[in-house]
């Protein structure tokens, strides 16, 4: 097995998940110029996945709805190559961050929930934490300590401090929505957005794992570098490694027109590459012959 057949193609996760993209499905007529994207032989019509490459045959037509295959302009090509993976990727870290939101969110609403009902759960508490001591010996049982201790010290926190913290939660779970909504869509502002939330929590991330390491932290504190390193770096801001240019100048040379013209098999005699009529495409069945002028 070559290392090419080993890599991930995300083009076929993409046509997996929303099927291939064809054109010219429902023309009565394939022209010489539309051999990029369809072509016919013996009646049988062979149309080109615009994404992973795939030539796939299709009958004729019955009642086509247009004369030919709509032109260049008027097909919206899909993503793929460098972009596509890129799309991937900020999407998985959307799926981190929708995970932040959901758990910033429910605590945020406990955290107003217990400051609404907080006279009335601490004397609940304090009734269970007298019947628990009388239980066991009297005042000698103290709360200074495991369970107790630690909702005797949440009963200690004021109300004011107990709105505060729930504002904040919010408004951090907001933030983390945000990200998530703008990555998901592969938004310039949400890569710039999720960079600086991110950098700005890892001072505290690494000051609670020296004091205080846990597995958790270790795992939270690593995703979070792996994001920062990602975006800085593969996703160019702040104008390194050429910026947006060089950026947009790779998603046009991978997902563009041209690139679509770099991996179009050849006709017979073409000077410009090997023969590759009725071939195998490493992503697609047979590739079809090549029309003759």
């Amino acid at each position: 097995m070559s290392r090419r057949s080993r890599r991930l193609s995300y083009e076929l996760l993409g046509c997996g998940w929303h099927g291939h993209a064809l054109v010219g499905t429902d023309a009565a007529a394939v022209r010489q110029e539309d051999d990029l994207v369809v072509r016919e032989q013996a009646g049988l019509r062979w149309h080109r996945c615009l994404r992973c490459d795939a030539w796939l045959p299709q009958p004729v037509p019955a009642s086509p709805d247009r004369p030919f295959p709509p032109e260049r302009a008027e097909i919206t090509l899909p993503l793929r190559g460098r972009e596509l993976r890129e799309r991937y990727v900020l999407r998985l870290i959307a799926v981190d961050r929708v995970v932040h939101c959901v758990v910033l969110a429910a605590l945020a609403a406990a955290v107003f929930v217990f400051a609404a009902d907080h006279a009335m759960l601490q004397e609940d508490f304090v009734r269970i934490v007298t019947a628990l001591q009388a239980s066991v010996g009297g005042p000698s049982a103290t709360t200074t300590g495991g369970v107790e201790g630690e909702l005797t010290k949440l009963f200690a926190i004021s109300l004011r401090n107990l709105q505060i913290t729930g504002v904040v939660l919010t408004a951090y779970a907001i933030l983390e929505g945000t990200e998530a909504v703008g990555l998901w869509r592969g938004r310039r502002w949400a890569e710039y957005l999720t960079f600086i939330a991110t950098a700005l929590l890892l001072p505290l991330e690494i000051y609670e794992i020296v004091h205080r390491p846990t597995v958790l932290k270790g795992v939270t504190l690593a995703i979070n570098l792996a994001v920062v390193l990602y975006l800085v770096w593969a996703k160019r801001l702040f104008g390194l490694r050429g910026g947006e240019g060089a950026q947009r100048a790779l998603r046009q040379a991978d997902s563009g027109w041209p690139a679509l013209e770099r991996a179009t098999p050849r006709p017979r005699g073409d000077d410009h590459g090997p023969v590759l009529e009725n071939q195998s495409l490493p992503n697609g069945p047979v590739v079809p012959p090549h029309p003759r002028s």
